[in-house]
This record gives structure tokens, sequence and C-alpha cells, in this order.
């Protein structure tokens, strides 16, 4: 008994680390339960609801200043977060469709920067560029003209910010791949088929997404390039 005690006392259930990241992780995680209780219609657009939808991802930016990384990584996730926020509040008003748009392109090329090229991991472009092909190519044919030079431009720098994602490994590969599947069934909802329940999966998704890529600035450099 005494053994197990001590086993115990020298192997905590969770670190002071863990316990001040779950501390600092406390106002998103009440923000997002806020977006999912008030569950403002998306027909209803106002700067009320832009808000409400922005702030998670505005409490991961402030949460980054804990971050003891890199400053350079840290500065770029928060960057990019930043830029999400903006396109968050765009795509609450229809007309502001492409604006939100191109602020989520450049919040991915500040992802991929962040990421860098190291590891290369070219074999995983191979999975990759095939699904990104056929997918685009469904949703190419039921998108407004107007429309098909931004959307594609943004599908290629999400296709890019996917790759340097699932090369980098830890939390930012699961990141990149919920963020991709996030933008996936929006797309699918927005421009070939109604889904059941779209909104909660594209919500879920996306808020569990900019989590895990910031998570990406509490690992360890050998954790990262996995």
């Amino acid at each position: 008994m005494d053994t197990w005690e001590e086993g115990l006392s020298q192997k905590p259930c969770f670190s002071v680390q863990q316990l001040h990241l779950c501390r600092g992780l406390s106002p998103f995680l009440l923000t997002c339960a806020i977006y999912f209780l008030l569950w403002i219609p998306e027909d209803q657009p106002s700067w009320i609801s832009a808000l409400v939808k922005c702030l998670p991802v505005l409490c991961l930016a402030v949460f980054l200043r804990a971050a003891r990384s890199d400053r350079g990584y840290r500065a770029l996730l928060q960057g990019a977060l930043l830029c999400s926020a903006v396109g968050d509040a765009c795509l609450i008003w229809p007309e502001a469709f492409l604006y939100g748009v191109t602020a989520f392109t450049v919040a991915h090329l500040l992802y991929l920067w962040a990421l860098g090229l190291t590891p290369l991991r070219p074999g995983l472009l191979l999975p990759i560029v095939p699904a990104f092909f056929l997918y685009n190519g469904l949703v190419l044919l039921h998108l407004p003209p107007g429309t098909v030079p931004m959307l594609v431009t943004y599908s290629l720098v999400l296709a890019s910010m996917l790759w340097r994602g699932l090369a980098r490994g830890g939390s930012a590969r699961w990141g990149a791949l919920l963020f991709t599947l996030s933008d996936s069934v929006l797309a699918w909802d927005a421009f070939l088929q109604s889904l059941p329940h779209a909104r909660l999966v594209v919500m879920t998704t996306y808020y569990a997404a900019q989590l895990l890529i910031a998570l990406s600035a509490f690992q360890s450099p050998r954790l990262k390039s996995r």
C-alpha cells in the first residue's frame, strides 16, 4: 500500500503545465459554449452574431501569449487566428463572402509559413492531390462564375496547409485534417446539396481545428518534427 501511495505522489495525473493550459483555455471553451448555446440563426446577420462567432478564435490568439515556443511561430499562428476572426465576421453577411474567403486564404498562408517545409515529406501529396482535384472538380460545376478564381486559390492554399500540417505532425496534423473536413462540409452544403446538421459539423470541427493548431505552439520541437 505504501509503495502504491508513493507511486501516486510521484506521478500526478496532471502536470503543472497541463493545468496551466486548461486554465488558459477556459475563455475559449466558455465562448465556444456561448456560441453553441445561443445558436443565432444564420439568416439574422448582426454584429452581435459576428462577435459571438469570432470570440473563440480571438481567445485562442490571446491564449498563445503563454506559449514559450519560437516567437516567430507563435506570432504567425496569432496572425492566422486574427485573419480567421475577420473571415468569420465577413461570412456572417452573404455580400461579404469573398472578403471572408480572402481573409481565410491569408490565414492559411500564415499557417503555411509557420509550419514550414521541414520535413518535406512529398509522399503525403499522393492522397491529397487526387482528392483535391476530385472534390474541387465536383464543386466547381456548381460555383457562381465570379467566385471561381478566389475559391480555387483558397482550395490550393488549404490543400498546401493540409500537406504541411500532416508533415509536421503532433496536434497540427489533426488540426489541418479537421480544418479541411470543416471546409469540405461547408462547401458541399453551400454549393452542392444541403446536409443535415451541416452548421453544427462545420463549426465543431472548425473550432477544434483552430484549437489543435494553436496547441502545436506548446509542443516540443521533437514532437513537431515527427
